[in-house]
């Protein structure tokens, strides 16, 4: 699979989201320092939210095949500038994460991701699942044979 690092504001999921990418239960975790996983990178929010930390995010990428910016459903702003995408030498998706909450406006998140350059956009409730199968196709790489796909093929 494609390495996949995670970038997005305190509490928009990202943690959550890579709990439910691995199939685990979800949840609550706060994410203290950059987590390294197989093929997901966990990011702290406070690195997009902070100039100084910023820097840091964008080294990180560089241990990524993908970036994925992240954006609550919720959020009163972006964090992202217009066309930042084109900054970073991988491909950038956008997730709009927690689809289903109260308040929710994924729309309005999804169009400013489109703003910020991203062309693929999901959408995610890492919760329910919604949306995490199709997150895990587009990281898929040929050849990959995934646990779930041994266990489809003993079943038949």
């Amino acid at each position: 699979m494609k390495k996949i690092i995670l970038i997005g504001r305190s509490e928009c999921g990202k943690t959550t989201l890579t709990q439910a990418l691995k199939g685990e239960k979800i949840h609550y975790h706060k994410t203290q320092y950059v987590n390294r996983f197989d093929v997901i990178i966990d990011t702290p929010g406070e690195y997009i939210q902070t100039k100084n930390l910023g820097n840091a995010i964008a080294m990180y990428t560089f241990e990524a095949d993908v970036v994925g910016l992240l954006m609550s459903s919720r959020e009163p702003y972006s964090l992202y500038p217009p066309c930042v995408t084109p900054l970073c030498n991988r491909p950038v998706i956008g997730i709009v994460t927690q689809i289903n909450s109260d308040g929710a406006d994924p729309d309005r998140a999804e169009s400013w991701l489109r703003l910020a350059g991203c062309e693929t956009i999901f959408r995610v409730d890492s919760k329910t699942g919604e949306g995490v199968w199709k997150i895990i196709d587009y990281l898929r790489e040929d050849g990959d044979v995934l646990p779930w796909d041994e266990e489809e093929k003993t079943s038949r």
